[in-house]
């Protein structure tokens, strides 16, 4: 193995590593290729109504031509004109050949149309689970790391024990408390003179 790939298997074993460690990051990058799946869709869908409606143009201009000969052949035939009967007849067959096979694409599209309306809702589904489960990752690692720095909080403040030496200016949690309290305070001034 070369440096670079070296260097490549191990940048790529930490990635597995840190997303292993952070699911929700995984789940979000999932979220995100389905999104780009699920925009794919989405222009495949408008591309395949676009060749639908094209096609049905398309069918249209050759039923009417195939109309336009039929008009021709037979009066054709009321003029005796046999000797234009025949290639018209056989104009009129290519068209209703070339309309059928107009008819046999426009139905395939029509099929590609449900199975891309199917895949799109079924991305969508997949992408409400995977959006739900980040949501979950996320508040759990919330939830973790709040009871981490919980733990870390108690066990601080057990092993540092309480000082009296602190007078109540320098001392954070005398400040955090005061601090409160005075907002506590205020705040029912404030609901008494709005009564």
């Amino acid at each position: 193995m070369s440096l670079f790939e070296d260097f490549s298997a191990f940048l790529e074993s930490r990635l597995e590593e840190f997303l292993r460690n952070n699911p929700h990051l995984e789940l979000q990058a999932l979220e995100e290729q389905l999104r780009e799946q699920e925009a794919e869709a989405i222009k495949l869908l408008g591309d395949l109504r676009l060749r639908e409606k094209r096609l049905q143009d398309e069918i249209l201009t050759t039923a009417q031509e195939v109309q336009r000969w039929h008009v021709r052949i037979e009066k054709a035939k009321q003029a005796q004109r046999f000797d234009l009967v025949k290639p018209a007849e056989e104009r009129e067959a290519a068209l209703l050949r070339q309309g059928n096979q107009l008819w046999g694409q426009m139905e395939l599209v029509k099929k590609r149309i449900e199975q891309t309306i199917e895949l799109q809702r079924q991305i969508q589904i997949r992408r409400q689970e995977v959006r739900q489960k980040v949501t979950e990752a996320q508040q759990a690692a919330r939830a973790s790391y709040q009871t981490q720095s919980e733990q870390q909080w108690q066990t601080t403040g057990w092993n540092q024990g309480y000082r009296v030496g602190y007078t109540s200016v320098a001392d954070p949690l005398e400040q955090t408390f005061r601090q409160w309290e005075t907002d506590e305070e205020l705040e029912e001034l404030k609901r008494q003179m709005g009564r």
